[in-house]
């Protein structure tokens, strides 16, 4: 359908406690494939789910023109339902089955109507999003996440929608359901719009819509076209705010001037009306017509500075709040000779089983490494995080851990005590530090006045992501291997910015366990393992 679309008129949406998420919103997506970004809690879903009818518009209207297909970030989903059941079909391949088993009751054919081929549909679907192996009565209480997620894009998918809503699809996808993903979406051809913090799919994307300031603004092409045309602007914003407040200055200095002026000819004029002999009537109105015209001067000059003031103010606007990381944390370089670890067939059983194949896996971590290490979900990569780290217990082989501190960071981010504020968390991590240098430090993690003394529990995300990195890489003794596992689920753009500067700045050795392949390109990965059917393999960097 070409002209499938979604438009938006005036569009508000508030919480029940009136809080807005955005006001009188109006724009129109047509057909194409468009990013939606924004940072966290900017309102990305909440828009999804009004277009998708899950949410009421507090004013305003959205409309869809033609078939909508929606996939939400988080899929409804029971264990106890099969996969023939979520992708919607199976009702019909019952009645399939029936008729060809010799039952020819009307129901079915009108239950089947003309999706005769179904089953052959469904599974070049499921073929081509990785999922050929899933039989239709399997329940999904068996899948992995990453399974779910993509069944859940073949359910939609199936409708043949005319317009398809995604909210952060690649969410819980190795890199091979990522890339089958990335093939499906470069093939539609109806109206999508998709809210990803994966720079890989959004730069696959035709154009980017960035929600800011209840304002949909539209940039052609994909994200990385995107990030230039932003850093264009922010380059004549910049520009633009140095030019007012050069300005600005000078109207303030010319005003200045012209009431120095004033007060002097006042002076002077005073002195030579007393030294005139004129009559007194007629020296007050020379002195009042000069008081009149010294103050029109100095309301014309106050004019000028306001309206200098208030461009300074409209070009401050167009500026970004930008920030980032910059440390320099040389308490954490690591010698390039140095061996951080040697493992030799290292070997662990969970539930019975061994996860890994044959004797075990080896591994050498030395120097200040930058390890990738990927593979598909399920293979083991967060149990050999585990092992390196010493939570669990080897079962066979050797491991050998040099002098120095390893810090582990879990996908929960659970190193850091909730009910403790971020500064009362950092100064149980780096006693020996001052307060000065704490909060000096905090800053540098973007913690600034107020915002260090919030509990640790009331932060989002990629703030509590930011708190537990700054207590891990400035805490006593400092890491000298870190250990990352997907450190970059569930952050905004922003916040992922923010890691790659913090990493940068890191001058120890890292293992980090990713699916963002951009991510890891810009952490300066060194090394890339895969481990996969329980071998840990070196392979080069992926071209992204």
């Amino acid at each position: 359908m070409s002209d499938a679309s979604i438009t938006a008129s005036n569009l508000s949406f508030a919480w029940p406690d009136d809080t807005p998420v955005f006001e009188d919103l109006s724009f129109t997506v047509g057909s194409g494939r468009t990013g939606l970004v924004a940072p966290n809690g900017a309102g990305k879903s909440t828009l999804l789910k009004l277009i998708a009818g899950e949410l009421r518009p507090t004013t305003g209207s959205v409309s869809v023109n033609g078939t909508l297909g929606y996939l939400p970030q988080t899929l409804p989903l029971t264990g106890d339902l099969t996969v023939a059941e979520v992708l919607g079909v199976a009702t019909v391949i019952q009645a399939i089955d029936a008729v060809e088993s010799g039952d020819t009751s009307e129901e079915h054919f009108t239950t089947i109507g003309d999706d005769w081929d179904i089953e052959e549909r469904t599974r070049a679907q499921l073929h081509r999003l990785g999922l050929a192996d899933l039989a239709f009565d399997q329940s999904m209480s068996t899948l992995s996440g990453g399974q779910i997620v993509s069944l859940g894009l073949a359910a939609q998918l199936l409708k043949q929608p005319d317009v398809l809503l995604l909210d952060e699809p690649t969410n819980n996808l190795d890199l091979d359901a990522r890339h089958k993903l990335y093939d499906v979406l470069a093939d539609w051809n109806g109206c999508l719009l998709l809210v990803s913090h994966d720079r890989a799919l959004l730069d696959r994307m035709e154009r980017i819509a960035e929600l800011d300031r209840d304002e949909l603004r539209f940039y052609g092409g994909n994200f990385t076209q995107y990030e230039a045309a932003v850093r264009a602007e922010q380059e004549v914003a910049e520009k633009n705010v140095r030019n007012a407040e050069q300005e600005l200055k000078r109207e303030k200095r010319e005003m200045q001037q012209a009431r120095e002026r004033a007060e002097r000819r006042a002076s002077n004029a005073a002195r030579n009306l007393k030294n005139a002999g004129l009559p007194r009537i007629v020296a007050g109105n020379m002195m009042r017509g000069a008081q009149e015209s010294a103050g029109r001067a100095g309301q014309m000059h106050a004019s000028r500075v306001s309206e200098a003031r208030a461009r300074l103010d409209e070009a401050g606007r167009a500026l970004r709040d930008e920030q980032r990381i910059t440390l320099d944390l040389p308490d954490t370089n690591v010698p390039a000779g140095r061996t951080l670890l040697l493992g030799e067939q290292m070997q662990v059983r969970l539930g019975g089983r061994a996860v890994f194949a044959g004797d075990g896996v080896d591994l050498t971590i030395r120097g200040p490494e930058r390890i990738a290490l990927t593979g598909p979900n399920g293979a083991g990569k967060s149990t050999l995080l585990r092992l390196i780290n010493g939570d669990l217990e080897l079962g066979s082989g050797r491991i050998k851990r040099a002098d120095g501190r390893i810090a582990y960071l879990s996908q929960r981010l659970d190193l850091l005590d909730l009910d403790r504020t971020v500064a009362e968390n950092f100064a149980a991590f780096a006693p020996g530090r001052t307060e000065a240098e704490r909060m000096n430090l905090l800053a540098r993690f973007l913690f600034r006045g107020t915002r260090a003394h919030l509990p640790v529990g009331v932060l989002s995300g990629g703030e509590r992501l930011r708190a537990t990195l700054a207590c891990v890489l400035c805490a006593e003794p400092a890491p000298q291997l870190l250990l990352l596992d997907e450190p970059t689920n569930n952050l905004d753009l922003s916040s992922v910015g923010q890691l790659e500067s913090a990493l940068g700045s890191y001058q120890g050795a890292f293992v980090v366990v990713s699916h963002d392949e951009r991510f890891l390109v810009e952490i300066g990965v060194d090394r890339w393992l895969r481990l996969a059917d329980g071998e840990l393999t070196e392979t080069g960097a992926p071209q992204v």
